[in-house]
């Protein structure tokens, strides 16, 4: 292979290499609202049904693992805006040792945000750190009980 050949397969890499960082990287944080037809329990999460109640109006689980950098700036996040609304609650989950779990929710990055409603129904799953704007929209959708009309 001739240094020219060499240079333009190097440049045609590196383009499109940048190219799918970008739209990996435009998809994170947004908000996949989903119709109404799975429901989580607290065993599905690993969780004892007494250990920790979801929210009597919504809960935002967050799935963390032990060396996932955006986790503590998602986990204040979500913190913060379950503060801000009565009966939501935010549950923090790590999948370092929980294969299970990451199985049974096709985890592929951390952090990951599922928004449930008051009956433990999925309204949204947001993979990465979570934008503001994409949650608060997840969430006001998880507090509407309609949210299952959503055609996706």
């Amino acid at each position: 292979m001739d240094a020219l050949t060499a240079g333009l397969a190097l440049v045609g890499l590196v383009a499109l290499t940048t190219v799918a960082g970008l739209l990996i990287r435009a998809r994170e944080g947004r908000a996949k609202l989903l119709a109404n037809t799975v429901r989580v329990t607290p065993e599905d999460l690993g969780l004892r049904r007494g250990d920790l109640p979801f929210g009597s109006s919504a809960t935002l689980v967050q799935f963390s693992s032990e060396f996932c950098t955006k986790c503590p700036a998602t986990r204040v996040l979500l913190t913060t805006k379950a503060a801000e609304h009565p009966g939501v609650r935010h549950l923090d989950i790590d999948v370092t040792n929980r294969p299970d779990i990451a199985n049974r929710f096709n985890l592929m990055q951390t952090p990951t945000t599922l928004v449930l409603d008051e009956a433990g129904m999925l309204a949204a799953r947001i993979g990465g750190a979570p934008r503001p704007e994409a949650l608060a929209r997840a969430l006001d959708t998880a507090l509407r009980r309609d949210h299952g009309n959503y055609t996706i």
